[in-house]
């Protein structure tokens, strides 16, 4: 499996094509870009139905293989074995078992509607993004030691990646990590997860600004290229490939625990922000995985709500996104998004390249077909299976209360957002799925405000907000941001 920028030329003749490991340890692509297969493998019924039987680890070595050819079966085995495991997916809610790592739970039947959650949120930092961060740890691992070398992880968080990633690397080998976050943004037990490790790896920067412009100082840094090199700068960011798809996986172990033969089909609903979760979507789709239709649900920061209703993506201005109590998706410039993009433009690389430097000069694009746009492939969206929504706080509280009331679980505000939006999309005889994004105790203060008492918390975070917190504020300056990270790498 060969892999290949989203803006280099259409038919890959600009570039050298990657194999896995080349591409594993970076973010962008020396030309800006993000990487893709050069084509996607497709999934048989054959191979769906021996599927079934499978574990969750078993289930993602069987597609990570389809992917990362170029490392030994026998190796790539043993680090999916390693990494889901009941110990470490431990976090299990009652009724739910940790074995299954990713469990189903029924919510509603209205007749032939079904409204389903998949619990994604028993890793160790309470959220779906322990799902591929604990495998990116494992794989990041396992590829200096082979290599003797060093990796100097720069990634910017809205919420839950940091956590997730800094508890993936805390003492690994050979890694430092330096995240950033926005500086009073995300909620008190989030800010607690990252600040509280003292782990001497890892460095936490809060910004003076939104999550957008974390995002911005972090492509800044990655496309200064000289500076990447000699800090051996990686991310851990939905940008990374090896992230987005270890999270294919749980699409299929999601779509094959929900029905009984291949004839039938599964619609999912993702919260969405950075579009990588439901960019993972759409890739097993490409795969042949029998999805109907992928809900991006948004909250009031909905530019990627604009796009799949109108065929505008404009990117809002810092000043002009919502701090809201789904802090996670408070993101105005969906970095995966790009992916997508490329397939709706017929891998058209140069295309690419226009349409997301005109993001950058003029805010973004217009693919809607009307007069003075710049094309016409909006209409080809409905063939991706793409539609969406928005929520908004009321809807958050009022959706928090139902679930709560009708189905005795509190689900965060993040979900809830799924949840809301989920409900407008369900069809008779295909089965919904809510893609679970964090548990409830991360967001605590609005579960108070909905259900007037606190959120249950798992063994060992009872009295995370008070511990020690370790981190530094900084403007959101990239130049001071390098010197902080040369500072600290010793290179």
């Amino acid at each position: 499996m060969l892999y290949v920028s989203t803006r280099a030329g259409q038919a890959a003749a600009t570039q050298t094509p990657q194999q896995f490991s080349d591409i594993l340890l970076g973010g962008l692509a020396p030309d800006g870009g993000l990487y893709l297969p050069s084509e996607y493998p497709q999934v048989s019924g054959a191979e769906l139905d021996a599927w079934r039987k499978l574990s969750y680890a078993d289930l993602a070595f069987e597609i990570l293989r389809k992917f990362a050819t170029d490392i030994p079966e026998a190796d790539l085995k043993k680090l999916c074995k390693k990494t889901y495991t009941a110990d470490v997916y431990r976090n299990a809610r009652k009724g739910e078992k940790a074995a299954e790592i990713t469990p189903l739970r029924v919510l509603e039947k209205d007749g032939d509607k079904t409204l389903i959650l998949q619990a994604l949120s028993n890793g160790p930092t309470l959220a779906f993004k322990d799902m591929a961060m604990q495998l990116l740890g494992n794989l990041f691992e396992y590829t200096l030691a082979k290599n003797k070398a060093e990796l100097n992880i720069f990634g910017a968080t809205s919420g839950d990646t940091g956590s997730a990633a800094e508890y993936a690397m805390r003492g690994k080998k050979g890694i430092r990590v330096f995240m950033l976050s926005p500086h009073k943004k995300m909620s008190a037990f989030q800010s607690a997860q990252m600040f509280s490790l003292q782990d001497p790896n890892i460095f936490n920067v809060a910004v003076e600004g939104v999550f957008d412009d974390c995002q911005d100082m972090v492509k800044a840094v990655s496309n200064d290229l000289p500076f990447k090199a000699a800090q051996k700068i990686g991310t851990v960011n939905s940008i990374n490939w090896a992230r987005v798809v270890a999270q294919v996986v749980y699409y299929f172990r999601g779509y094959l625990a929900a029905t009984a033969d291949n004839t039938q089909k599964v619609s999912f609903t993702v919260p969405s922000g950075n579009f990588g979760n439901i960019c993972a979507g759409h890739i097993a789709r490409m795969m042949g995985l029998p999805i109907d239709r992928l809900v991006a649900a948004t909250n009031e920061n909905d530019v990627l709500d604009e796009f799949f209703r109108t065929g505008v993506y404009r990117v809002r201005k810092s000043s002009e996104t919502y701090h809201t109590s789904s802090p996670s998706m408070d993101i105005s410039k969906a970095s995966n998004f790009e992916r997508f993009v490329y397939d709706l433009v017929g891998r058209d690389g140069e295309r690419v390249r226009a349409l997301f430097h005109k993001v950058e000069t003029e805010g973004g694009f217009d693919l809607s077909g009307k007069p003075g746009s710049d094309g016409d492939e909006f209409k080809l969206v409905s063939e991706y299976g793409f539609v969406s929504g928005k929520s908004t706080h009321k809807d958050r509280l009022d959706t928090i209360r139902d679930v709560a009331d009708d189905y005795d679980i509190t689900i965060d505000t993040h979900t809830a957002d799924g949840i809301k939006v989920a409900r407008q999309y369900m069809a008779p005889g295909v089965p919904m799925i809510v893609l679970e994004t964090a548990l409830a105790a991360k967001f605590n203060e609005t579960i108070l405000d909905a259900l007037g008492v606190d959120a249950e918390r798992p063994a060992g975070f009872e009295n995370i907000e008070s511990l020690p917190q370790k981190f530094i504020v900084m403007p959101a300056d990239v130049a001071k941001m390098k010197t902080y990270i040369a500072a600290n790498t010793g290179l």
